[in-house]
C-alpha cells in the first residue's frame, strides 16, 4: 500500500476529504469499543459475581488490573507507534484486544477473567496512542480540531451505550449470559475494525534513526513509578501499608525524568522528549486533564451504586439516568471541535465552570432528596448540564493540548496525555468512591453521595484553576508579544531618526511616541 500524503496545513479546511473520512471512520471503531468495555462492567458487576462465584478481590482486579496495565501501556506504545509506524501498532492492539475480550467472555473462573481482562488492556493501551497519533497526522488546522471534536463525540456515546447495553443484555439473556455477552460483543467488532483498517490506514512512515531506540531503561523506570503510584489506589485489599508505595512512585518518576534528560544529551533519543513539557499549551493540557479526570470519572461509578444499592433501583435504570449527560456530551463535543481554534483555551474555561455547576447542582438535589423526598430523577437535569461541559472540555483541551506537538512526536504525547487520565481515574475513583463506601456504611447514602460530589467538584475547581492559568499566560503573552514589537519599533524609529528626514522622520516619531506610550503603561511587562 502506498503511503497516503499529509495534508498541508495551509490547505487544511474544516472538511474531511474521502481518504480523512475513512481514517476517521476506522479509528473510531475501535476507540468505541474499547470503551464499551470500561463503561459496561460496572453496571454487570453483581451478575459477574454471581455467575463466577468471585471473590471481592478478583472483582476489583477484573476492573483495577485493566486500568493497570492500559495506564502502564499507553506511553511506550505511543513511542513505538512513533518508531515502526501507527498502522501496526493499532493492529497489533485491535487483535491483542479482541483476543482479550473473547477470553473474558468465556472465563469460568474469576482468576483466568482477571487475566483476560489484562490481556484487554494491553491491547487497548497499544492502540489508543495511535488514534491521537493519526489525527495529529493526517488531519491539520480546523479539520483537526474536528475529528477530535468527533472523537469526543464517540467517547460520550460510547459511555452512554455502555451501560445501557449490559443491562439490556442481563435483564435479555439472564445473569450469566449477560455479562458474557458485555464482553463477546467486542469481538465481531474488533474483527470488523481490523479488517476495514488493513484496507483504510496509510503506512506511515516514521522518522527514524539507523537503529530504533526504544529506551528499555525508561520504559521500565515509568512503567514501575506508574505501578507504584497507581496501585494502591486501585486493590485495596494490600491493606493501610500500600500507600507507602506512592512516594516511591514518585521517586521512580523523578528518577525517569533524571534519566531521560542524561539520555537526550547523550545524543539518544529517550522515550518521552521532556522538551515537550516547555511547551505550555501541552503541559497546562497535560495537568488538567489529569485533574480533571481525578473528578470526573467517579462520577457515574457513585450514581451508579448511589440508584441501585442506596435507592433499590435496577441495573437498566442507573443506566438510564446518565444517559442524557453522555448525549450532551457527543453533541457538544461535535460543536466545540467545530469552533475551538477560534475560541482558545476559554471554550475549556467555559466546560469546567458548567461542569462545577452541575456537580454543585447534583448535590443539591442529594440534600433535598433527604430533606423533602425530592425525586432523584431531578439528576437526569444536572448530568445533562454536566455533559455538555465534559463535551466542551475533552476533545477541545486534546486539540489545544497538542496543537503545538510535532507530528513526529503525536503519539508519545498522545501517551502521556492519556496516561495523566488513567492516573487521575485511579486515583480518583479509589478515593472518591472510597469516601463514597465510608460514608453510606452508616446507611446514609444521601450524605454519601453529597460528600464524593464534593471532592469531585474540588478536582473541578483545581481543573478550572489551571484552565484559568493558561488562559492568562495566552494574554500575557500577547501583551509581551506587543511589548517586544512595540521595543522593536523602538529602535527601528531611532535610527530611522538619524538616516532620514522628512516623511520617514514622521513616521521615526510617531514610533517612538507609541512604544514609549505602551512601554511606561506596562514597565515590567517589557521584556
Amino acid at each position: 500500500m502506498p503511503v497516503a500524503p499529509r495534508p498541508s496545513d495551509g490547505a487544511a479546511s474544516s472538511v474531511f476529504t474521502p481518504h480523512q473520512q475513512r481514517i476517521l471512520a476506522v479509528l473510531l471503531i475501535p476507540i468505541f469499543m474499547s470503551l464499551l468495555a470500561v463503561s459496561s462492567i460496572n453496571v454487570a458487576l453483581p451478575a459477574l459475581q454471581r455467575g463466577l462465584d468471585a471473590s471481592d478481590a478478583e472483582l476489583q482486579w477484573a476492573i483495577s488490573g485493566y486500568t493497570l496495565v492500559f495506564g502502564m501501556v499507553l506511553v511506550p506504545a505511543g513511542r513505538a507507534g512513533d518508531l515502526f509506524g501507527r498502522r501496526r501498532l493499532f493492529l497489533v492492539g485491535l487483535g491483542v484486544f479482541a483476543l482479550g475480550a473473547l477470553l473474558s467472555g468465556l472465563a469460568p473462573t474469576g482468576v483466568l477473567l482477571v487475566l483476560a481482562r489484562l490481556v484487554m488492556g494491553v491491547g487497548a493501551g497499544l492502540l489508543n496512542p495511535q488514534v491521537t497519533g493519526f489525527i495529529q497526522g493526517e488531519f491539520s488546522g480546523a479539520s483537526r480540531a474536528r475529528a477530535f471534536g468527533a472523537l469526543g463525540a464517540v467517547v460520550g456515546v460510547s459511555v452512554a451505550v455502555g451501560p445501557l447495553l449490559s443491562g439490556g443484555l442481563i435483564a435479555w439473556l439472564g445473569g450469566d449470559l449477560g455479562w458474557r455477552a458485555t464482553f463477546l460483543v467486542n469481538v465481531p467488532i474488533a474483527l470488523g475494525a481490523l479488517i476495514v483498517a488493513r484496507q483504510w490506514l496509510p503506512r506511515t512512515v516514521p522518522e527514524r534513526a539507523r537503529r530504533p531506540d526504544l529506551d528499555p531503561v525508561g520504559v521500565v523506570l515509568l512503567a514501575g513509578a506508574l505501578v507504584a503510584v497507581m496501585l494502591p489506589f486501585l486493590d485495596r485489599g494490600l491493606g493501610p501499608w500500600r500507600f507507602v508505595l506512592v512516594p516511591v512512585g514518585i521517586g521512580l518518576a523523578a528518577l525517569w525524568t533524571r534519566w531521560e534528560a542524561r539520555y537526550a544529551r547523550r545524543g539518544r533519543a529517550p522515550m518521552v522528549d521532556l522538551r515537550l513539557f516547555q511547551t505550555r499549551s501541552f503541559a497546562c493540557g497535560a495537568l488538567l486533564i489529569a485533574i480533571y479526570f481525578t473528578g470526573s470519572t467517579s462520577m457515574f461509578v457513585v450514581i451508579a451504586m448511589f440508584m441501585q444499592n442506596g435507592l433499590g433501583y435496577p441495573a437498566l435504570h442507573a443506566a438510564l439516568i446518565g444517559l442524557p449527560s453522555a448525549v450532551m456530551s457527543s453533541v457538544m463535543s461535535t460543536v466545540a471541535g467545530r469552533v475551538v481554534l477560534r475560541t482558545g483555551r476559554k471554550i475549556v474555561v467555559l466546560g469546567i465552570a458548567l461542569a462545577l455547576l452541575a456537580v454543585v447542582g447534583s448535590i443539591g438535589v442529594a440534600w433535598a432528596n433527604r430533606e423533602f423526598g425530592l425525586s432523584p430523577w431531578w439528576l437526569l437535569l444536572t448530568l445533562a448540564i454536566l455533559g455538555a461541559g465534559q463535551g466542551l472540555v475533552v476533545s477541545p483541551n486534546q486539540t489545544l493540548s497538542l496543537a503545538e506537538v510535532p507530528p513526529r512526536h503525536s503519539g508519545t504525547a498522545g501517551g502521556v496525555l492519556q496516561t495523566g487520565q488513567r492516573v487521575g481515574t485511579a486515583v480518583g475513583t479509589a478515593v472518591i468512591v472510597g469516601v463514597f463506601l465510608g460514608v453510606a456504611s452508616g446507611a446514609d447514602w444521601d450524605g454519601a453521595f453529597m460528600a464524593a460530589f464534593a471532592l469531585v467538584a474540588g478536582c473541578m475547581a483545581l481543573a478550572l484553576l489551571v484552565a484559568l492559568v493558561d488562559l492568562v499566560c495566552v494574554y500575557l503573552g500577547g501583551i509581551l508579544g506587543l511589548m517586544a514589537f512595540a521595543k522593536l519599533s523602538l529602535n527601528a524609529a531611532l535610527a530611522a531618526n538619524i538616516a532620514f528626514v522628512g516623511l520617514d522622520l514622521v513616521k521615526g516619531i510617531l514610533a517612538c511616541l507609541i512604544a514609549t506610550a505602551v512601554l511606561t503603561a506596562f514597565p515590567r511587562l517589557m521584556p
